[in-house]
């Protein structure tokens, strides 16, 4: 039933495999996002622990590999739905359903990556821009830890992983606009830079408005990185509207190429046109961020072959609420000998 909000507290740790998950009620391209309300489910009264219940973080074996799952619920007005008990998920890998063993609905640290674009056309853009990063830190763990790549003609690593927020921002009061689009650059290395995480769970905020005109690396070759990645992506693409003249062939290809990635993620692409829209935009992902449930299991299938596996999850509806979605990564690639 509803109640106020409540939120499940289970410790997990495991190393291995993240499969990402995003969830938004709408699409991104239907204008302002809603008011990020929650609804809360009142779970039952637990009983005595048994063997389906949760291991205590110093149980579970560090030589396990651990697919782990963040999954958002939201409900048809597009809030994000707590309380869920694990019972209400299922998990499947290559259609073969898998044992849950871990189960958490905390608020975990993040290792987060901002992806900010300074190329020419952001002149008009950077103010706003810089208050969306504002927002989405906001909702902040204080053990979160982020860095901040900036890119026109070229990438770089601006701000190296820090668990001061305040100096990030700081760093970008500087940012100026020039030159060209180094997006593709920019992903890669982001990625590769959040091979430095402390913490298990990864995100990318990547705030552009356009589409690659200038890097070395090729978009299948980022499509494959992101692939193999353990890392989500969130975009804000802030375009111009379908049909300005102002709008360019690059910035056309850019909405399709973004969503892409943050798809194969479990990660979502948000379209602007009004640029009022983006800090709120930014703080409904940072919400996002902090209403997941995650979800551990030891996949059925142990080969080390590399290969690629889809996962999908599903829920268990709630007696007496409406029809609740999840959303998630599309799979991973299985670790290789």
């Amino acid at each position: 039933m509803l109640g106020t909000s409540y939120r499940k507290w289970f410790p997990i740790s495991a190393i291995g495999l993240v499969a990402a998950v995003w969830a938004c009620g709408l699409p991104a391209s239907a204008g302002p996002p809603q008011e990020a309300a929650q609804v809360a489910i009142t779970p039952r009264p637990k009983t005595a622990p048994g063997k389906a219940e949760v291991l205590p973080k110093t149980d579970i074996r560090a030589d396990v590999n651990m697919v782990l799952i963040p999954v958002t619920v939201t409900d048809p007005l597009n809030r994000f739905v707590t309380g869920l008990e694990k019972d209400y998920f299922k998990v499947y890998e290559d259609k073969k359903q898998q044992v849950i063993t871990a189960f958490s609905s905390e608020d975990a640290p993040l290792s987060i990556g901002v992806i900010f674009d300074c190329s020419g056309s952001m002149g008009p853009k950077l103010t706003k821009s810089r208050e969306a990063v504002a927002q989405f830190f906001k909702t902040a763990n204080p053990e979160d830890e982020a860095f901040l790549v900036q890119f026109h003609d070229t990438a770089s690593l601006v701000q190296p992983f820090t668990n001061s927020l305040e100096d990030l921002q700081n760093r970008l009061q500087f940012t100026q606009s020039k030159g060209m689009t180094a997006l593709l650059d920019a992903i890669y290395l982001g990625i590769h830079e959040m091979k430095k995480a402390k913490n298990q769970r990864k995100a990318l905020l990547i705030i552009s408005d356009g589409g690659d005109n200038n890097s070395r690396y090729t978009e299948s070759e980022i499509r494959n990185l992101v692939k193999e990645g353990d890392v989500q992506i969130y975009a804000i693409g802030i375009y111009e509207p379908v049909g300005s003249r102002g709008r360019t062939v690059e910035e056309s290809n850019g909405p399709a190429l973004l969503t892409e990635f943050a798809d194969q993620t479990g990660g979502r692409q948000y379209q602007v046109e009004n640029l009022g829209e983006l800090p709120d935009i930014a703080a409904k992902i940072g919400m996002e961020l902090r209403n997941q449930y995650l979800l551990g299991y030891s996949s059925q299938n142990q080969e080390k072959d590399g290969k690629y596996r889809r996962v999908e999850v599903k829920l268990v509806q709630p007696h007496g609420m409406p029809l609740l979605r999840a959303f998630w990564r599309m799979g991973y690639n299985a670790p290789s000998k």
